[in-house]
Formats: C-alpha cells, structure tokens, sequence
C-alpha cells in the first residue's frame, strides 16, 4: 500500500460531481488499484474514492485517476509531507460477524432461498483480492458468485463487483453474474447493483434457521 500525507485538493466527475478544497490528508493507493483520500475523521469512510479497476496517471504536482466506467478524480498535490510504500497482505482475513457467518453457512446449505435451482459448489472461493463468500452454479449451470452482508450498502455492492471482474478472468468460470444477499438491502445499494447487473436478495434469517432444524444431524 502506498501512504502520501499531503495538502491537496480534488475534484471528482461521474455519477455525481464533487470538489474537495485544500487541506493536508492521507491519499491511500492499494495494490488492486483503488484510490481514497481521508481526513482526519471517522472511522473508515474516505472524503472521496475511485474503486477498482483505476488507471493512476502521476503528473508534475497532480494525480489523474480514471476507471472504465468514465469516472475521473484529479488530486492536486500542492505539498507533499510524506510519501511510503509498505507491502501488506491482500487476504482479506475477516472473522465475519455472528450473523454473516450464520447467514453464509445457512445460504451454502439451503440456496434454494437465494434463487431456484441455486446450488453451492464452494463456500469462500479464494480469488486474489479475498474470498467470494459463495460460488454457486444456478439451474443452466452458470457460475453464480454471491456476496453475504448482514447489512447490503453500497460498499458490499462494490466488492462484489471487485469479485465479478477477477472471476470473469476464468476461462472455467466465464461468464459470471453476482448475487448481492442481506437481511436487508439499502435502496442505494439496490440501485447500484441494478445499474451493474448483479441480483440482490433480501434473506429472512428465522425462516432460514427454522428450515436448518428440520434436518437432523448425527452430529
């Protein structure tokens, strides 16, 4: 990961038009290529960001980053106070919560709730960027990749999306579609998974857990 501690201002264009005026903050470039600037407030949500795939093209005193979709952020870098690149581990490496990983192992035993004729080929697919919760084939036999929040924001849309690309990659796989499930979806998030072609589902997890019991177990 690359950290820059600088005072710059930005200027973003795409789905929404936004300008950041000048003051000094971390500018964030990860190995799949996203792009965010933070202040310094708030836990985790950068001022602005580009997601993957970006194109990050260095100038005198500015930074120009593009994506596919027509999206573009220009950082100008009007002082530079630090500028480090620190190798970190791309796994995602995240104990789910209680309920995303009851909501996981539910979904891989019972996908018939996501979609008819849904079936799960393997739970925490590894791909270069972290692991697809569930890899699923649906009824034709097409690779279906399913992305499990507790919550569905915009931010779980956007991974999956991440996920999608990579997967596409795979000749054995091609073509995927992806499949967006929570308890509950937030109409931002509905949105953009429509505008990218991915599914979502609202899961109800008592139904799910009451279908579990009525398969006894040996162990």
């Amino acid at each position: 990961m690359r950290l820059v501690i600088a005072r710059c201002s930005a200027t973003y264009e795409g789905r929404l038009s936004s300008t950041l005026t000048s003051a000094v903050r971390l500018l964030m470039v990860k190995a799949d290529g996203c792009v965010a600037i933070h202040a310094d407030v708030g836990a985790y949500k950068p001022v602005n960001w580009m997601n993957a795939p970006n194109t990050l093209r260095e100038e005198p005193a500015r930074w120009v980053v593009t994506n596919p979709k027509g999206e573009r952020l220009v950082i100008e870098l009007e002082e530079v106070l630090e500028d480090v690149v620190h190798p970190l581990d791309t796994d995602r490496g995240l104990t789910l919560d209680g309920v995303e990983k009851e909501l996981q192992a539910l979904l891989a035993e019972h996908p018939h709730h996501l979609e008819a004729g849904l079936a799960c080929v393997q739970r925490e697919f590894r791909t270069d960027l972290g692991p697809v919760d569930l890899l699923c084939r649906d009824a034709e036999g097409r690779a279906v990749a399913v992305e499990v929040k507790r919550i569905g924001e915009i931010d779980g849309v956007e991974q999956l999306t991440r996920y999608l690309d990579r997967l596409a990659r795979d000749p054995l796989l091609a073509p995927v579609r992806g499949l967006f499930a929570a308890t509950t979806v937030k109409p931002q998030a509905r949105v953009l998974a429509a505008s990218r072609g991915i599914g979502w589902v609202e899961v109800d997890l008592a139904r799910l857990r009451g279908e579990d019991e009525v398969h006894p177990r040996l162990f």
